[in-house]
C-alpha cells in the first residue's frame, strides 16, 4: 500500500449499539466516496494494534484483490468511529506493523 491509499475521510459510526457483532463474524461494510465521486463497499476484513491505538483494514467488497484502506479506529461521543491516517510517521509505524502481520500469516 502506498501512503496516498490512507486519505479518504470518511467517520464512519459503529459502536457498541449500532446493531453490529463486533467480533466480526459479520461482514462490516462501510461506503466510500472517491475524489470523482465514484462509491465503493468497502469491507472492514481485520483489526489490529499498533502500540495504544486500532486500526482497520478495509478492502473494496466487490474486488478484494485491489489495494485496501486502513484507518485509526477512535472513540467519539460514545461511538466508533473511522479516521484518517494523516501524520507520515503513524502511517510508517502502521505500515510497518500491517506488514508484520501479513508476514506472520503467511508463515501459518
Amino acid at each position: 500500500m502506498s501512503e496516498h491509499e490512507h486519505n479518504h475521510n470518511h467517520n464512519h459510526e459503529h459502536g457498541e449499539d449500532c446493531g453490529h457483532d463486533h467480533s466480526h463474524d459479520e461482514e462490516i461494510v462501510v461506503a466510500f466516496s472517491d475524489e470523482e465521486g465514484n462509491e465503493k463497499e468497502m469491507v472492514l476484513v481485520q483489526t489490529f494494534d499498533v502500540g495504544e491505538d486500532v486500526y482497520a483494514l478495509l478492502l473494496e467488497r466487490n474486488n478484494p484483490e485491489a489495494d485496501g484502506f486502513i484507518l485509526r479506529l477512535e472513540e467519539e461521543d460514545g461511538e466508533t468511529v473511522l479516521v484518517n491516517i494523516e501524520e507520515e510517521e503513524e502511517w510508517a509505524k502502521v505500515e510497518a506493523a500491517y506488514n508484520e502481520l501479513v508476514a506472520a500469516q503467511g508463515e501459518e
